[in-house]
């Protein structure tokens, strides 16, 4: 290849690489109608409006299968116990030292010694890190 043959290619490699990099923005085609707001009129597709009973008994996006249908909503005593302690507030690690240990329920004492061990760990990699 001559020096010309190689400027083009190069050049036609930094337009390539440029057209590629850029990044595309879509620009609206302004055919439709106005609204007084400045928003599209009588274009714009109408949310569905689900029935208020359909609402209540069912759970809208909970389903995961392809074939399948979203879950109803059951009566409170369907459900296990546990569910309804998920989102209760747990003592953080500063509450649970000062507990005594004796006192605490099994749940808190697991809790607390995985937190303590935790805590003990950053604490060392910390002073490791300093030296």
């Amino acid at each position: 290849m001559n020096s010309t043959g190689i400027l083009k290619h190069k050049s036609l490699i930094n337009k390539a690489a440029w057209l590629v990099g850029r990044r595309e923005f879509a620009v609206a085609s302004g055919k439709g109608k106005k609204g007084p707001k400045g928003g599209a009129g009588g274009d714009a597709p109408k949310a569905s409006i689900l029935d208020k009973e359909l609402k209540s008994t069912t759970v809208f996006g909970a389903n995961i299968l392809k074939d399948g249908a979203d879950p109803k909503i059951l009566q409170d005593s369907d459900y296990p116990d546990w569910l309804w302690h998920l989102l209760d507030k747990r003592l953080p690690l500063s509450e649970l030292r000062r507990k005594e240990t004796e006192s605490l329920p099994f749940d808190d004492l697991k809790r607390f010694v995985k937190l303590d061990n935790r805590a003990r760990i950053k604490e060392n990699n910390a002073v490791r890190a300093k030296n």
